[in-house]
């Protein structure tokens, strides 16, 4: 591990990496603060390690191919956020799994899919959740917002380190699983999820902000899922944020298993 100046080189590919075609071609991201970074350190390669003094003192067994040590000062130049919280890192991503053995994911353990969500808060806070009822899988549509864009990353609140993201043809996909995996989706005008069967494997899908899942996707959803309001007659929302509604239907899901 070798401590240097940050150099301009350094704090300019900081800045690359809130854009996605720099995340891409050079396979890197980014993560801020301690939780964060904690959380990712020693899952994912750290390349450069941007800290203060007392970070690193409280912190000694950190890896990284390299770290840059700096003042308060120092570190609000080059983080991407308002109020930068003694550290970020510069992380590699894990090399994609063989495309021909995802289809034996959803076999086996119970996934979500997200199909064209676009706030990044979402999707962050969607693999929290994940995170947190032990789904380890995400499929997510190409037109789905970027895992490892920044602010994605801290919504995640680390839960990066332990959920999958797999970017896909969604309709694709789906068409090439085995008929005995469950594809479920959540639409405004079906049966009850507290009323429907569910098993413990299988494929959830979550559709776009506002206008749910696509045409193309849903010809490949076996079992419609509805979120109740209370009570049914009572006026309410138009509809659940889609990173709530995944909440409620992976703890029922969990509930049941």
């Amino acid at each position: 591990m070798q401590t240097r100046i940050l150099s301009k080189n350094k704090q300019k590919l900081i800045r690359q990496l809130s854009q996605k075609k720099y995340r891409d071609a050079l396979g890197l991201f980014l993560a801020e603060g301690p939780k964060v970074v904690s959380e990712l350190m020693g899952r994912f390669p750290c390349r450069l390690l941007v800290c203060t003094a007392e970070w690193l003192s409280a912190h000694p067994h950190a890896e990284a191919d390299e770290v840059a040590e700096v003042s308060l000062e120092g570190l609000q130049q080059a983080s991407l956020l308002k109020t930068p919280r003694s550290v970020l890192a510069v992380f590699a991503r894990r090399p994609a799994p063989p495309a021909e053995g995802l289809a034996e994911i959803p076999r086996r353990s119970l996934t979500l899919a997200l199909d064209g969500v676009q706030d990044p808060g979402n999707v962050g806070t969607i693999l929290r959740v994940a995170d947190w009822f032990g789904i380890e899988d995400i499929f997510c549509s190409l037109d789905t917002a970027d895992a490892f864009a920044p602010k994605t990353v801290q919504a995640t609140m680390g839960a990066l380190a332990r959920v999958r993201v797999h970017y896909v043809n969604l309709p694709a996909f789906l068409a090439q699983l085995p008929p005995d995996v469950p594809v479920y989706g959540t639409f405004l005008s079906s049966p009850s999820l507290w009323d429907e069967p569910l098993t413990s494997h299988g494929v959830i899908i979550m559709g776009n902000e506002g206008s749910g899942i696509s045409p193309a996707v849903a010809e490949h959803v076996g079992r419609r899922l509805h979120i109740p309001s209370f009570p049914p007659s009572r006026p309410t929302s138009e509809s659940l944020n889609v990173a709530i509604a995944a909440a409620i239907v992976c703890a029922e899901f969990r509930r049941r298993s």
